[in-house]
């Protein structure tokens, strides 16, 4: 079992002009890159939060979606109602916009192996594009409902999409063709991940219910836990495997045991002085066991996890 972890706040990650609803980075590595309601997209450097962001780029709508494309200095990220936009870290300018259909794009994914972006889309719609030239390839609708989270599994061939419909679909990475179709969460899945080793895939949202899902026995319900008190925004695991991070709109960020499941460190805003309002994306960094949450208090937060 794993041991009870400590947590201790480090910093708050100031200077976001409203909520924060994008966080990602490559694991690894110390920089975090955050966007929301403000259009900002803000790059943040773990090892020294006590530094200034850095502005990489300004957009007109809300950003609910950043994928960066490891090994390649670029980041893509969901520009609501414009389409995705490929961002030259670099020297911070325009590398590629793709036009898709005009509304929001709540999750982008990147399979390396396969040189394609997989972006979800509020109409329903999975957008492919190939990273070559960041054409559009594919246009596939999915559900009458939002498409609002993806997970990859590549060694399986396949895309995880949770959606509005209250559904998980299992698509064939290629042929994007539905080989299960996931039942069970009684509101939209906003969140879902597959576990460092392949072998389950969890899923959470609207309901506050946390379920693990056996991907080797076609997908059947292995686990469902009553996790937080209202909506489970997202769910991450440790580069190490040993923790699973989610976060929610009840304000707090809860740390399980990867393998059992069970809950082992509540971080709110009582104990930890943890953020005043819905914690919305969360994203472990490089190698000082340290985890990033962001929420709509128009912070970021960096945690020490011990």
């Amino acid at each position: 079992m794993t041991t009870r972890p400590t947590v201790q706040k480090i910093a708050t990650l100031a200077g976001h002009r409203d909520c924060v609803y994008a966080l990602s980075g490559t694991v690894g590595e110390e920089t975090v890159y955050s966007a929301g309601a403000d259009g900002l997209v803000v790059a943040w450097d773990t090892a020294a939060p006590e530094h200034d962001g850095d502005l990489v780029a300004r957009v007109e709508n809300s950003v609910y979606a950043l994928c960066p494309l490891p090994g390649r200095n670029l980041l893509a990220l969901g520009h609501n109602y414009q389409g995705v936009q490929v961002i030259d870290l670099a020297n911070k300018k325009l590398a590629h916009a793709t036009a898709l259909p005009p509304v929001a794009i709540f999750d982008i994914q990147y399979s390396a192996a396969r040189q394609r972006l997989y972006v979800a889309l509020a109409d329903g719609t999975l957008a492919v594009l190939r990273t070559t030239d960041f054409k559009l390839e594919t246009l596939r609708r999915i559900s009458d409902k939002s498409l609002r989270c993806l997970a990859l599994h590549e060694t399986r061939g396949e895309l995880a999409v949770g959606g509005s419909d209250w559904k998980t679909r299992i698509l064939d990475l290629d042929s994007l063709e539905v080989k299960h179709t996931i039942e069970g969460a009684t509101n939209s899945v906003f969140t879902c991940a597959y576990s460092p080793d392949g072998r389950h895939l969890l899923t959470a949202g609207r309901d506050a219910h946390l379920r693990t899902w056996d991907v080797a026995a076609a997908y059947a319900p292995l686990r469902t836990v009553v996790a937080h008190m209202f909506t489970i925004n997202h769910l991450v695991f440790s580069p190490d495997a040993r923790l699973l991070a989610t976060c929610s709109m009840d304000k707090s960020i809860k740390l399980w045991d990867a393998a059992t499941g069970q809950l082992l460190r509540v971080v709110d805003r009582a104990r930890h002085a943890g953020h005043g309002t819905s914690v919305n994306k969360l994203f472990w960094p490089g190698g000082q066991n340290r985890l990033v949450s962001c929420s709509d208090d128009r912070s970021l937060a960096v945690w020490q996890v011990g």
